[in-house]
Parts: structure tokens; C-alpha cells; sequence
């Protein structure tokens, strides 16, 4: 039985990506689904941007890659803005029937100071959502 047919996978380019891409492929295998690896890119300059859309265009394309090894479809999206606001308009449009991400486990404090995507989405989307904690380089 077929319970996902499109996943959709949040990134942000760093170790903890390597905890979901590996539990997404286990998931995208059993229910033969589609896998759209997503980053959003945030950045305050021209230079920043170039240096940023360069490695997630190396990352994206890794992990792409790897899961096209493993007999799964994938795609990659990479889009400009807010990670907030471009997730949520990705879910909208896209058709998934699964979203997920990694976390970084900054835990209640670091949350409210640095903000998180993983809380934005988990109101706001009507999807079911995958929240798996990354590991941390030490």
C-alpha cells in the first residue's frame, strides 16, 4: 500500500540533512515515492549568495543523487527568500502528502531566539510533517 507518493524534504545544507535524506529513502523506497529535496536560500549579499547557492546547488545534487542510486526519483528545488514563507508556498502548490526535515535540537530558548522553521511549519501546514533531530557536529 501506497501511503506517500511525494515527499518533500526541507534542507538547510549542513550535518543534519544526513539524518533525514537517510530516513526519507527508507520511507520514499517502501511507498515508491517521489522525493523533492527543497532549500531556501537566505541571504543578506551578492557575495553571500553566490557563496551559499554554490554549496546547496553541491549539496542538493549529492543527495539527490545518492537516493537516485537507490532506485528513488528525486528533484531538486532551490528558491530565494524567506525559509519560512518559501516552504509554506512549496507545500501549497506542490501536492505533497509528506513534508519533512531535520532539526537542530536548539531546544526552547534557542528557538525563541533564533527562530524555527520546524515550528512555523508544524502550525501552519495541513500535511503530515517529519521532525527528526540531526546530529550536531561536536
Amino acid at each position: 500500500m501506497q501511503i506517500y507518493k511525494k515527499i518533500l524534504v526541507a534542507m538547510d545544507c549542513s550535518k543534519v540533512d544526513e539524518a533525514i535524506v537517510g530516513h526519507i529513502s527508507l520511507v520514499a523506497r517502501q511507498n515508491q515515492a517521489e522525493v523533492y529535496l527543497l532549500h531556501v536560500l537566505h541571504a543578506h549579499s551578492l557575495d553571500q549568495k553566490r557563496v551559499l547557492r554554490h554549496r546547496a546547488e553541491e549539496s542538493l545534487r549529492n543527495h539527490k543523487e545518492c537516493l537516485q542510486a537507490q532506485g528513488i526519483k528525486a528533484f531538486t528545488l532551490l528558491k530565494t527568500g524567506e525559509p519560512e514563507e518559501e516552504i509554506l508556498a512549496e507545500i501549497a502548490t506542490g501536492d505533497y502528502d509528506l513534508a519533512a526535515m531535520a532539526t537542530h535540537g536548539h531546544g526552547f530558548f534557542g528557538d525563541l531566539l533564533f527562530g524555527s522553521v520546524s515550528d512555523t511549519l508544524k502550525h501552519h501546514i495541513n500535511i503530515p510533517l517529519l521532525l527528526l533531530r540531526g546530529e550536531q557536529d561536536k
